[in-house]
């Protein structure tokens, strides 16, 4: 699926709770993947997220299989790649819990989180290769450029502080996406970043 055609049917699908607003926030997350992101409260204790932003690339050896199953020309050999970051776009849901007695904090209040949701990643990738083995001396290296699609459920968890006086909350958080599409491959993730609440 394009990736902008995604955006647009995610935007679609959160329509309704965007007039739901409790404790809004926008902000940007710095870790993996990079994101802007939103982030909004259905009900006190659960709240949905929409992040926009570039994912990191995965392992040389992931390119180079991903290759080798799905070849150019059945005597096209791998020679190298390179890849670049594409768009990321999650959606997800947490659930809360304020743990601010346990940490005695006395400004502000900490909010642990834990959620899953759903991501859509691509990767730009180049690859070298020969039609021939025997013969690379001689024969040209030919390059293919190729889209990298990956998509499935993403699990989280985390803590967000929120500051009395100031409309800004930060967070850190830990995770783990499982990528269904195009292949099954596991991938730890996290992040810390801030948010302007409104």
């Amino acid at each position: 699926m394009n990736p902008l055609k995604s955006l647009v049917l995610l935007l679609l699908v959160f329509a309704p709770f965007l007039t739901i607003a409790q404790e809004r926030g926008v902000g940007i997350r710095l870790g993996e993947p990079l994101s802007l992101t939103y982030k909004d409260f259905i009900e006190d204790y659960l709240s949905y997220e929409v992040m926009i932003g570039f994912a990191g690339v995965n392992s040389s050896d992931y390119y180079r299989k991903d290759f080798e199953s799905n070849p150019p020309a059945s005597n096209a050999f791998y020679q190298n790649h390179s890849a670049k970051k594409g768009v990321s776009i999650n959606a997800r849901v947490a659930l809360h819990e304020d743990i601010t007695e346990v940490f005695e904090i006395t400004e502000g209040y900490l909010m642990a989180y834990g959620g899953a949701g759903i991501q859509i990643r691509t990767t730009n990738v180049n690859y070298s290769y020969f039609q021939n083995i025997t013969s690379s001396a001689t024969q040209p290296l030919l390059q293919e450029d190729r889209t990298n699609f990956d998509f499935g459920p993403e699990a989280f968890a985390g803590a967000e502080y929120y500051f009395n006086e100031t409309p800004i909350s930060v967070f850190a958080e830990v995770g783990m996406f499982i990528e269904l599409i195009d292949r099954v491959n596991i991938k730890g993730q996290g992040g810390v970043g801030v948010r302007y609440l409104f």
